[in-house]
């Protein structure tokens, strides 16, 4: 079970993780700003989704292709003809909903009246814009509604240059625009949002046994960072589910507040994409080997949101806990995860331990991400850093002056321990490890 929706939403708020874009003006519906420990902590996420897809591989690069690309990709991949959602809008109170989202296509959800929709018509999902000083047809452009096809417009490039072959992999992290019809659940579903995806090309009578390895390394992924078995599950698509080009599909899904949802996507688009770019652009995207006939690659594409795994996380990690007749708010994060790693705590405001305070906490920030609090009483400190989900609390004291010691705490058992100042690191280290 996952915190409470508004529980979680009202915590992201009030300590720093996600404010409401353009709040002194209004606020603008869907759009979202991190704040310091959001963006830390949405860091901290993108980081080990990279370090695992391509740090920790010898079959995968990385790349950062343009939000703007050529009209003539949009086409190519399909997206100018068909990327739209059905559209319907209630007469009576003029709201408009995707109607493939409606759990009653016959009443409106809003205000409640009955047999009051449009005919459904498809709204174009693709932002649009003008590239240079006047605007005209023939300098439309689309902001990116999605990484890949960045990748597959380079996979020539990026071959020939690092000189992978079969199998291999090109990952991207970066953001995408689609001009939602109904977007929320807060984070959730945004206009504007961030891609974790990769592209694995293979040859095509390998295609299935890749599909279902990246299947099983994606579920681990978000298991090996903590995240609960119960609250995590593997969903394969329905046949009348698939896009036209995939062969296989599956979701990772979560068990949000609302019900299970996509957390991310693992597909097997064929061929289809490099078919398409070599036929619209005339150039050659055939794979060949000495001794082998030329053909185009299969892909298998994970493809993750990273704002909503950042959320998802943020619930999975929620607890309320009774600790001496008073309950504590914790966030169970993943140290990899936490935006801040170690929070350092003196006992007084007084000089001589604020000077051992900077000391202590100059030597952590060359590794680790901190934060010195030195305001209200130490419980009040401990309670604090527990809600942002720091690991551990390092508490300076009056005899941290003649023992040179230091008091840590650790967030999930609260036990301490009374070790050397020039050990800490070490101390954080070996734990961090374990």
């Amino acid at each position: 079970m996952t915190a409470d929706f508004d529980t979680i939403v009202n915590l992201a708020k009030k300590r720093g993780f996600v404010f409401q874009s353009s709040e002194i003006y209004g606020g603008l519906r869907s759009a979202y700003d991190y704040g310091p420990l959001g963006t830390a902590m949405l860091r901290n996420v993108k980081d080990q989704w990279w370090r695992s897809m391509v740090q920790l591989r010898d079959d995968m690069v990385g790349i950062d292709s343009a939000i703007i690309q050529a009209p003539q990709v949009w086409k190519a991949s399909g997206h100018l003809a068909s990327f739209s959602d059905p559209l319907v809008e209630c007469t009576n109170c003029n709201n408009r909903f995707r109607l493939d989202k409606l759990d009653n296509v016959d009443q409106c959800p809003s205000c409640g009246k009955r047999d009051t929709f449009t005919e459904p018509r498809e709204f174009h999902l693709m932002f649009k814009t003008n590239m240079g000083p006047v605007e005209s047809d023939d300098n439309v452009v689309y902001l990116r509604p999605e990484t890949a096809q960045g990748i597959f417009i380079n996979f020539e490039n990026v071959r020939r240059t690092s000189r992978m072959r079969l199998p291999f992999g090109i990952a991207q992290i970066g953001k995408s625009f689609r001009n939602e019809i109904t977007p929320g659940q807060f984070v959730f579903r945004t206009r504007e949002f961030e891609q974790m995806e990769m592209e694995f090309f293979c040859r095509p009578e390998e295609a299935d046994t890749w599909f279902e390895y990246w299947l099983e390394e994606r579920h681990r992924w978000y298991l090996d960072l903590g995240m609960t078995p119960d609250n995590l599950r593997l969903r394969p698509h329905e046949s009348d589910e698939l896009a036209h080009y995939a062969a296989a599909c599956s979701d990772v899904e979560f068990d949000f507040p609302w019900g299970w949802d996509e957390l991310e996507g693992i597909a097997n688009r064929t061929d289809f994409d490099l078919r398409q770019h070599a036929e619209h652009s005339g150039e050659d995207l055939t794979y060949f080997e000495e001794g082998d006939e030329r053909f185009y690659p299969y892909v298998i594409e994970p493809a993750a949101g990273a704002t909503r795994t950042t959320f998802a996380f943020l619930l999975d990690a929620y607890r309320e806990e009774e600790v001496e007749g008073e309950t504590r708010t914790v966030l169970k994060l993943d140290h990899r995860l936490a935006p801040i790693k170690a929070a350092v705590l003196p006992l007084s405001k007084k000089p001589e331990l604020t000077e051992v305070t900077q000391r202590v906490a100059s030597e952590l920030r060359q590794t680790y991400d901190i934060e010195v609090d030195i305001t209200q009483s130490i419980g009040r400190r401990y309670r604090r850093q527990d809600e942002i989900g720091t690991p551990f609390c390092i508490t300076v004291d009056f005899d941290s002056l003649d023992d040179h010691q230091v008091t840590v705490r650790d967030r999930d058992t609260m036990a301490q321990d009374r070790i050397a100042m020039d050990k800490v690191s070490a101390y954080l280290a070996d734990r961090f490890a374990g």
